[in-house]
């Protein structure tokens, strides 16, 4: 289903072309000025130096061929020359009707799919989730779901840290609380034990000590960088005390995760590249990528209209050890071999965005992906406390996600303790509406972008927010149950009606915007837009619920006119929260 942005764009390309002007000038977009006009064109000022003519003397020529068309209602030419275009309500109506009975409303789903490998995880094994995983987390599952929802096959990939120095520095730890388990005898032929020595809560206090204790003593230090040798060299008991951090690890990430509603289809790891590192690099040396730089193994990716200072990209330590650079190429090769996609999104801490231009340019110059496939970087902002500084606990720690999502649960609590409803609905009502609170308010910011972490605001009822919006969608649950109870029975074969009020128009017209904004926010990797779609489709519908009678209108006409026009914005909302990886309570 075509845009009505393509539909008036239409009508505009036959006018210019008869006039005797180029259909390149033929551009519609939304009118930066809604108190005259619903949709604008410019084209007229961007054709008069190629044509030689005042600019406001060819928009007349085209709003003259325009005069008789059923789309528009009002078509003016306003000077320096402006094309301000108003809809007929007949067209607008149609256009809805046409929108609600079309599956995905209008959106066209794509006939290329692509193959899609989202990494948006970054957790590390042996450590909780803090604030910081939430933007990529939530950010990529937004990302995930719309490119889905145009008939994409995506995958989203955790992608795990577990693989070098911190492993070490736990198993290091370990041995020295506990020498006697047999993970540490070398001479040891039996089964190791299935349970792990250690409580996720041990485990999350294990790895801070050890990684201090490691800076103030430097044999500690170096007792843990053996340790990370012989496991990656394949030391059976380090290798089984390994599997333990990560089957503990998981298990715990996988509950916050589940929480947040963010869910992965991968749950790779940095040690799953290990293997393809040796033929990577052999790949590099024969390939004349590759060359070694002060003992270290690099590869040189500064190009020559860089303005700034790109290092060369490290592949090997002068010891021959591997980095992080080294992993993240073998995970392209790795994503390469096994999914073939079209594209890799990174959605990560911006303030990574020079290390992953490295990795990228890397890629391309030694082959590892060709020009088919896109690398793209997602760099998300930090979250701020109310100082502006990045969100800390008192102690000066970054509080864990966990703690996070608490906390919201509880104020969110605390504004419904009044409502009528069940202890346990309630409850789920509440941890349903506090996750609605912190998605929409971690979305609804661009994601390049830093932004505070309001708790009284991102919690209100009122305003851009998520329990506002989650209150619009219930206003309409509860509207549509109101018809099923009285009995009312929806003629679904009559048209949608022309608007009868302004709040009604601008329902439509809001609605009309659904198309772009999910192409956008698919284009773009910015689920902000539909945040923004959502916002002004709740304010756009409050409005209009409060200024006309919808379930007791006398006149049978418009009273179904008004209730289908309620539950398309209904499934709308629905489906543009469940993009954000939301669903919103029967009631609240």
């Amino acid at each position: 289903m075509k845009t009505i942005i393509e539909l008036i764009q239409e009508e505009l390309c036959e006018a210019f072309k008869k006039a005797g002007y180029s259909e390149k000038y033929a551009k519609a977009a939304l009118s930066n000025r809604p108190d005259l006009c619903q949709y604008q064109c410019n084209g007229a000022l961007s054709a008069a130096k190629e044509y030689h003519k005042a600019p406001i003397q060819m928009a007349e020529e085209v709003v003259a061929l325009l005069k008789e068309s059923q789309s528009f209602s009002e078509v003016q030419a306003l000077k320096p020359g402006f094309i301000n275009i108003t809809l007929s309500g007949s067209f607008l109506s149609d256009y809805i009707g046409r929108m609600a009975e079309d599956e995905t409303f209008g959106c066209e789903k794509t006939d290329k799919p692509q193959t899609i490998v989202i990494d948006y995880g970054g957790a590390n094994v042996a450590k909780p989730l803090h604030v910081g995983h939430l933007r990529p987390a939530v950010i990529g599952e937004s990302i995930k779901l719309t490119a889905r929802y145009l008939g994409h096959n995506v995958i989203g990939d955790a992608h795990l840290g577990d693989w070098g120095l911190p492993i070490g520095l736990i198993i290091t730890e370990i041995k020295r609380r506990s020498p006697e388990l047999p993970y540490f005898d070398e001479s040891f032929e039996g089964e190791y034990p299935e349970e792990a020595p250690f409580t996720i809560s041990e485990l999350e206090e294990i790895y801070p000590f050890a990684s201090k204790y490691s800076k103030e003593h430097p044999e500690y230090k170096e007792e843990a960088q053996e340790a990370t040798a012989q496991l990656q060299a394949g030391r059976k008991g380090y290798i089984a005390l390994w599997q333990h951090i990560i089957n503990v690890s998981v298990n715990d990430l996988k509950k916050v995760y589940t929480r947040l509603d963010v869910e992965f289809d991968l749950w790779k790891k940095e040690s799953d590249a290990q293997p393809y590192i040796p033929d990577m690099v052999k790949d590099m040396k024969e390939g004349g990528y590759a060359h070694i730089d002060d003992g270290a193994l690099v590869v040189d990716v500064k190009e020559e209209t860089d303005t700034k200072e790109v290092p060369p990209c490290m592949i090997l330590k002068s010891n021959g050890a591997t980095l992080y650079n080294t992993t993240d190429l073998a995970t392209i090769v790795e994503r390469k071999k096994l999914f073939d996609p079209s594209k890799i999104i990174y959605v990560v801490d911006k303030r990574q965005s020079l290390y992953f231009e490295q990795v990228f340019r890397c890629a391309r110059k030694t082959k590892i992906i060709g020009s088919d496939a896109e690398l793209i970087f997602v760099g998300n902002g930090t979250i701020n406390g109310k100082d502006g500084k990045p969100f800390k606990t008192r102690d000066g720690g970054v509080p864990r996600l966990e703690m996070l999502l608490d906390e919201v649960e509880e104020k969110v609590l605390e504004k419904m303790q009044e409502r009528e409803m069940e202890e346990n609905e309630i409850k789920d009502v509440a941890a349903k509406v506090a996750l609605a609170a912190i998605k929409y308010g971690d979305l609804s910011n661009q994601a390049s972008k830093d932004y505070i972490f309001d708790m009284e605001r991102f919690t209100s009822f009122e305003g851009n927010t998520g329990p506002y919006i989650f209150y619009t969608i219930v206003r309409i649950k509860s509207l549509l149950a109101k018809v099923k109870e009285k009995g009312i029975v929806i003629d679904e074969d009559a048209p949608l009606e022309p608007a009868h009020s302004q709040s009604e128009t601008d329902v439509m017209l809001s609605l009309c915007k659904w198309q772009d904004t999910v192409y956008a926010a698919y284009n773009e990797q910015a689920p902000h837009k539909i945040c923004q779609f959502i916002y002004e489709l709740s304010d756009a519908f409050n409005k209009f619920y409060h200024e006309n009678r919808i379930v007791n209108n006398e006149d049978a006409k418009v009273r179904n006119s008004y209730i289908k026009l309620s539950r398309l914005a209904g499934d709308i909302l629905g489906t543009a929260t469940g993009l954000l990886g939301l669903e919103a309570p029967e009631r609240m």
